[in-house]
């Protein structure tokens, strides 16, 4: 059976392996896509497993496998999944396949998804393109993404709730 390795007799393989806990550690805050930071979380989970294997701690290797790396990545994507999405509720008396596409491009850059819902948790999209939204800082990110001004040009607007007359 062979021993397991130490930093004394195997430097040459340990060292770049354990350089990259901290290159994908910095990678991973750095990042502004929430689904790149998903799969950087699951690379610096193996990079740790591996490395815990390799300096014979298969213990410790297996608990970071399981709960570390399995189940945190797990447990992100749902939450993910499940916060990373513009819900609206359509008050427009019929449908505009047109105008759904440009607000999903519009949304887009923030990794948002465009989710249609009977009540209306972050606004709601009235007739000609009027966006009605009820948190301020939601409306000041839409307004700096580039689908801002095409929504504009084709006479679309965006409001708060508090601006819009009931």
């Amino acid at each position: 059976m062979n021993a397991p390795l130490s930093l004394g007799s195997e430097l040459d393989l340990l060292l770049p392996i354990t350089a990259l806990l901290p290159i994908t550690a910095l990678l991973l805050v750095s990042q502004s896509n929430p689904y790149q930071t998903l799969v950087l979380r699951g690379i610096l989970g193996s990079v740790a497993t591996l490395l815990y294997a390799l300096l014979g701690a298969p213990d410790v290797a297996l608990t970071e496998t399981l709960v570390g790396t399995l189940l945190s990545t797990t447990l992100y994507a749902v939450a993910l999944r499940s916060s990373m999405a513009l819900r609206l509720e359509d008050r427009r008396t019929k449908p505009d396949p047109n105008r759904d596409a440009q607000l999903m491009a519009w949304i887009a850059p923030l990794h948002l998804r465009l989710r249609w819902q009977a009540d209306a948790s972050h606004g709601w999209l009235n007739d000609n393109g009027q966006l009605v939204l009820l948190q301020p800082p939601l409306r000041r990110q839409l307004q700096q993404c580039p689908g801002y001004a095409e929504w504009r040009a084709s006479g679309g607007e965006l409001h708060l709730a508090s601006e819009v007359q009931p």
